[in-house]
Parts: structure tokens; C-alpha cells; sequence
């Protein structure tokens, strides 16, 4: 499992743990069942201090994303994959509203912003068929 987080980004850490993982299980790159690192080995990876990754699992495990099983680890749950269709929407939404931020204050009209994503969809189409 990777996960890359971003000091500078704005977002807390932790929070960007919770967001990449939702991410990965709602892509089905983590399926149910899947076992999560353990808490110090992603503190490690990640250089961050253990309490951030422990914060951002109990924050997935009240969303019911993984499930915590003693001395066992922290699983995605079953209910967890995929997320439901409103979970991919939101985080697709939030997404979508840091691009529009950076548009705007790049000064990018809506318009130019919305002919680059169906450009880089038809892209993404080709290379797909291709393949």
C-alpha cells in the first residue's frame, strides 16, 4: 500500500491518510479483508509520529471502513468495499474542489477548466483502447 503525504498541502496528515485510503478501497486497489501496516510500520514509512497513523485508523474505523481485530492488525472491513456511491461521490467532490480552487486562483476560467478534463478523458480513452 502506498501513501504519500504532503506537509504543505494544507490538509492534516492524518486526514490525508483517511482520504488516500478511502481512495484506495473505493478504487478496490484494497480489498475486503485486506490487512492494513501496522500503525508503527506506517509511522515509520511515512516519518511520521505513530499517533497520526493510530488517529487516522480510528477515524476509518467509525466510518466503518476497517475493523480493528485484537492483536491481529486493522482489516477493510466487508462493509467497507467497495464504498458506497455516495462516499466515492464525496471524495470525487472534494477532489473536484481543490481543482476549481487552483483554478481560480490561477486565474483558469470554468470554461477552460471543463475543456481540459474532457480532453484528458478522451485521452485517458485512447490510451485504455490502446492497451
Amino acid at each position: 500500500m502506498q501513501i504519500h503525504i504532503s506537509p504543505n498541502d494544507g490538509v492534516a496528515i492524518y486526514q490525508q491518510i483517511v482520504n488516500q485510503i478511502k481512495y484506495l478501497v473505493a478504487s478496490g486497489r484494497l480489498s475486503a479483508g485486506e490487512e492494513l501496516p501496522p500503525i508503527r510500520g506506517l509511522a515509520e514509512q511515512l516519518l511520521i509520529n505513530p499517533n497520526t497513523v493510530a488517529r487516522a485508523y480510528r477515524e476509518l474505523e467509525m466510518a466503518g471502513i476497517v475493523e480493528k481485530r485484537r492483536t491481529a492488525g486493522t482489516y477493510v472491513s466487508d462493509q467497507g468495499s467497495p464504498l458506497a456511491r455516495r462516499e466515492r461521490l464525496k471524495i470525487l467532490t472534494d477532489r473536484i474542489d481543490q481543482l476549481l480552487a487552483e483554478a481560480q486562483h490561477l486565474a483558469i476560467p470554468q470554461e477552460d477548466v471543463v475543456k481540459l478534463v474532457q480532453q484528458r478523458h478522451a485521452a485517458m480513452q485512447i490510451t485504455r483502447n490502446e492497451e
